[in-house]
């Protein structure tokens, strides 16, 4: 295709089915704009397939975009309890599959379809003259192994972090054999179904989880459910923190009872010896020649422990490997658009205090590229399912030439943690004062990584994007 082929006809691509993607989807449809959906997976939402039996903190009332709400009544389509709190399968079941069904999205999702490129048809990123009036060139490769090119006006990547988890080593860097251990499935999924689908993995087992997020405490209070029916089953628990307390949140302050609770019972657990800490624990080699052993280093000295398994809930990072043609514009900490990176930076905010936010934050040099949903985030843990619903309407609003509709954020949106001021208390989330006043959060917490978090109070948000 010659570069400067007008591109309005063509459909916009969108990488990833999950909430994010298929909202994305939803919004492009209700818009006239036909999307076309990638979806490594073999299913929709395959990545919330993985920790299905993993229950959300954040009711259904903040889990159902309103251009999917839009597509799925026309259908036969009965709304969950807005007040419920589904477990992945749930939303997946009742939300997420119907949605992907829908007349108007059905044919446009392709399954077992990895992206492994994005470029400009015709042009690598050093190229200029043109740029911007060329299509989009989307690679793909499916399951089968066949290669295919695929011409779109634009790109909305929301193809989350699932498949890119922090390595357990030090530095930023997997410890020394770790590579090995992972092929060996002696280091599992960041959220395995421990009394389920994965349970022979960890009866009668002694696992070490690594991590100080929610995603550790579910896992934690799993396992020790497991010990009590399983005889011989044992549990570590490895933070690079001298205090697992800040896992334990606000107990009966917590905004969110159903987290409050989480972790009032870890606290219990730990304190009864039911799980045994190792605090301020670097993690240095994994050896598996002759079962696995998990070395590493702490204040005290070498310590080396003998495990079975080992469950990494470290967090994730963005996959950008296939992204190396498209001029991106990406904060040099966090990996999130230069923007957006100064109001999510986990060491600055991790409890509210990061406000709506669209395409003008979103945008990259690349124009009509952009990230959405938890790859958006980049590197940054406390990602909200709701924000990214609001991210992608923003961005198919500026794709549609509504500018106006796409500088105008509002929603109600929940806060992720728990404020030392009084409860009904909002933080002020104007993107000036966010960038600088955290005052009114409490400690930084980790937040189950594409797990979304709300509150049963939230703060009306209404700005006009600057």
């Amino acid at each position: 295709m010659p570069e400067t082929t007008p591109t309005a006809d063509l459909p916009v691509a969108v990488i990833g089915a999950g909430p994010v993607g298929l909202a994305a989807a939803a919004h492009l449809v209700i818009r006239g704009i036909e999307p076309v959906v990638f979806e490594v997976g073999p299913t929709p939402a395959a990545a919330v397939l993985e920790w299905s039996h993993i229950g959300l903190f954040s009711p259904w009332k903040y889990n159902i975009d309103q251009a999917a709400r839009t597509l799925l009544e026309s259908t036969d389509w009965q709304e969950p309890d807005g007040d419920y709190l589904p477990t992945g399968a749930e939303l997946v079941g009742d939300y997420l599959a119907p949605l992907a069904e829908t007349p108007q999205l059905r044919e446009a999702i392709h399954t077992n379809t990895r992206v492994i490129a994005v470029s400009r048809a015709g042009m690598d990123r050093t190229r200029t003259p043109g740029r911007e009036t060329a299509a989009f060139l989307v690679r793909t490769q499916s399951i089968d192994g066949q290669t295919v090119d695929h011409m779109v006006r634009a790109v909305i990547d929301a193809s989350g972090t699932w498949e890119t988890p922090n390595p357990l080593g030090q530095a930023g860097l997997p410890a020394i054999g770790e590579t090995s251990a992972r092929d060996a499935g002696l280091v599992t999924s960041p959220l395995p179904d421990v009394l389920g689908r994965d349970r022979k993995q960890f009866a009668g087992r002694h696992t070490l989880v690594v991590g100080a997020g929610h995603s550790a405490a579910n896992t934690l209070l799993a396992l020790v459910q497991l010990s009590a029916e399983e005889p011989g089953t044992r549990i570590s628990w490895a933070i690079r923190g001298a205090d697992p307390a800040s896992v334990y949140g606000g107990g009966d302050q917590d905004g969110l009872p159903a987290r409050g609770a989480l972790g009032t019972r870890l606290r219990h657990l730990v304190e009864s010896g039911h799980v045994k800490v190792h605090t301020s624990m670097t993690i240095t080699e994994l050896e598996s020649a002759d079962g696995l052993t998990v070395a590493g280093t702490t204040p005290e000295g070498h310590v080396s422990l003998q495990v079975d398994r080992v469950v990494p809930t470290t967090g994730f990072r963005p996959a950008l490997n296939f992204l190396r043609e498209v001029r991106l514009d990406l904060d040099p900490v966090v990996e999130a658009p230069t923007q957006l990176a100064p109001l999510i930076d986990p060491e600055h905010h991790s409890c509210g205090t990061v406000p709506p936010h669209g395409a003008r934050l979103l945008a990259h040099p690349e124009k009509d590229f952009y990230i959405a949903g938890m790859k958006s985030y980049g590197r940054a843990p406390t990602f909200l399912m709701f924000t990214g619903y609001e991210q992608v309407r923003s961005i198919v609003a500026t794709l549609a030439g509504d500018q106006a509709a796409a500088d105008r954020v509002e929603l109600v949106l929940p806060e992720t943690g728990v404020c030392s001021a009084d409860i009904g208390t909002s933080c002020d989330t104007s993107a000036d004062t966010a960038k600088e006043d955290t005052s009114c959060c409490g400690p930084a917490e980790a937040v189950n990584i594409g797990i979304p978090t709300g509150l049963a109070h939230g703060r009306s948000a209404v700005r006009e994007a600057e």
